[in-house]
């Protein structure tokens, strides 16, 4: 029999909320374990956040390359080497690996690498990757085990051998013809990228738009400026079955307003949502409940339906961003110090990292109206901000909602270049509950493209009372 070994507290996930919690409680003097079945840091710096973002920027580059002429720099033929560019990605993620490594060393906390399950209350099963079991127990336990992509129950598709991000993320040769299920955050940063190195690519998308939480008119611009590249659309296509393999000829059968299509390719990429990690862990052992979509269920606190259990992040059904779990560790954090934290009313942005970039924060047209809230509207085509006359940036527009009844900014869209910093100073006049004069009237630095926001908020309408 297992002997157990006993932890102030278990974190089962190395997610970017649960590693930071794990340091944070090692340094204060807890004897505390992390259990990572895969990826030393999670998600984030192995395989999604960081080396996407990587790859998109290696992207961004050809593309400038391809058109340098049209800057004045003469080049000769070119070609993306995407042997180098799967290199660059992983020499930044073994850096990544290496800070982590340093962290976990220089915190106290322990990082065990095995699959974990549960076996009974606050009680872990760990079977090691290097061989050989575990039994943990803790005081205190964090669920952080994240998510994974989905893949639909279409016939053939499966049997496919579909690319999920991960998959993309390591091909050293590039696709010819690249397909694309899903238009999504995923599924148009991957397929802009891969356009750009050379691939011909289209976007299957099921649903009438793409980004399909967005205004209509965000979601138009969007598929236009990708168009404007090469990206091919079926918009409202039900995906009937797939032939073949990825990686060798595939064929994907589909059912638009106009009939059955069936398109060819050499890759297939599946961005059609994501799955929480909860199944097949023993959560019912451990007393944690799940939603109806496999969810961990969790308060405003992240407490979950077990005592002294947390859980955060994706698998807590968090809103599926980066900084969404590392303030969910800042709650739980603070809860554990005596404070009375929750999730309640967070105004989280967002950022897309297309070129140019979709960035949000708060409530979008379509939503205030679901909400019945009266509001105020006003837009700015990126081409009449001064920074885009001299960089040629024109394509996007920002798109404010500000309360009808007083000036508060209720929610902010922009497509356009540097859109996800100056999201950010929409987002901190909002949390200031600044009425939009007061950022209207700022004196922001020339040129610059958060300087747009002086003309793009001089547009709102005056509320009945100043007409």
């Amino acid at each position: 029999m297992l002997g157990r070994e006993n932890y102030d507290c278990l974190i089962l996930g190395s997610g970017q909320g649960g590693k930071l919690l794990a340091w944070h409680l090692a340094r204060s003097g807890q004897r505390v374990a992390v259990v990572e079945r895969r990826w030393v840091g999670g998600s984030c710096p192995a395989v999604a956040c960081l080396p996407s973002k990587n790859v998109i920027w290696s992207a961004r580059v050809a593309h400038l390359t391809r058109h340098a002429a049209h800057f004045g720099t003469e080049t000769g033929p070119i070609a993306t080497d995407m042997a180098k560019v799967r290199r660059r990605k992983q020499d930044m993620i073994d850096r990544e690996i290496a800070f982590h490594l340093n962290a976990y060393k220089s915190s106290g906390a322990e990082l065990i690498m095995g699959s974990g399950r549960f076996v009974g209350p606050r009680t872990i099963e760990v079977a090691l990757n290097a061989g050989g079991t575990r039994l943990l127990t803790g005081g205190k336990v964090v669920i952080d085990v994240g998510s994974h992509a989905a893949i639909p129950s279409i016939p053939g598709l499966k049997a496919a051998k579909p690319l999920t991000h991960i998959e993309a993320l390591e091909l050293d040769a590039l696709p010819s013809q690249l397909l694309v299920l899903g238009g999504g955050y995923v599924g148009l940063e991957m397929a802009q990228a891969f356009r750009r190195f050379g691939s011909r690519v289209t976007i299957i998308e099921a649903g009438p738009q793409i980004v399909g939480r967005e205004d209509r008119d965000i979601a138009e611009e969007m598929q236009r400026l990708l168009a404007d590249e090469g990206i091919g659309f079926l918009i409202e296509a039900e995906t009937l079955k797939v032939q073949g393999r990825s990686g060798g000829e595939v064929w994907v059968t589909v059912r638009t307003a106009s009939g059955e299509h069936r398109i060819e390719g050499s890759h297939l990429l599946v961005a059609a949502g994501r799955i929480p990690n909860t199944a097949g862990i023993g959560l019912e052992k451990a007393g944690v409940e799940l939603d109806g979509r496999g969810y961990i269920r969790v308060n405003e606190r992240l407490e979950t339906t077990a005592p002294e259990v947390w859980a955060l992040g994706e698998c807590a059904g968090s809103p599926q961003f980066t900084h969404v779990s590392v303030d969910d560790f800042r709650i739980i954090r603070d809860n554990l110090g005596g404070r009375n934290r929750s999730t309640r009313d967070r105004l989280v942005p967002y950022c897309m990292f297309t070129d140019p970039p979709l960035a949000r924060v708060g409530l979008s047209e379509g939503e205030a109206q679901r909400q019945g809230i009266i509001v105020r509207l006003a837009k700015l085509p990126m081409s009449s901000v001064l920074r885009t006359a001299a960089t040629e940036e024109t394509q996007g527009f920002m798109k404010v909602v500000v309360n009808s009844d007083d000036d508060r900014i209720l929610g902010f869209t922009m497509i356009g270049s540097e859109a996800g910093e100056v999201v950010a100073a929409v987002q901190m006049a909002m949390l200031a509950d600044l009425p939009y004069p007061r950022l209207r009237d700022a004196v922001i630095a020339h040129p610059t493209i958060a300087e747009g926001l002086g003309l793009l908020l001089t547009n709102v309408p005056l509320r009945s009372d100043e007409r």
